[in-house]
């Protein structure tokens, strides 16, 4: 299983509005994720902006094909893309940092 960090940039007049959607993430939408691979999935926010993304799953870049492959994403990306700094698409921009330590 890997265990997958990203970081990404919400706009500042955008924060309250982000948490907002992800508190009614679209059903379809879940049952991507679900589907592709994606497991204990985590976003943390910090009032800067600064968006903390965590999951685990087999294979982060079948992972992400899988989603990329899927209607729904391509509905979500288009409706959260004004939401970032970052000027790609919010899943092309997770570079799944390096991991230099883990306790289990």
């Amino acid at each position: 299983m890997q265990r997958v960090c990203f970081l990404l940039n919400v706009r500042k007049d955008r924060i309250d509005e982000y948490r907002a959607r992800h508190a009614a993430v679209w059903p379809d939408m879940l049952a991507a994720l679900s589907g592709a691979g994606w497991r204990n999935y985590s976003l943390f926010l910090r009032e800067d902006g600064l968006l903390v993304g965590y999951l685990e799953t087999e294979d982060f870049d079948a992972a992400r094909e899988a989603m990329a492959a899927t209607e729904v994403n391509e509905r979500w990306q288009r409706d959260m893309a004004d939401f970032f700094e970052q000027t790609e698409a919010a899943d092309e921009a997770m570079v799944p940092l390096a991991e230099v330590f883990h306790l289990a």
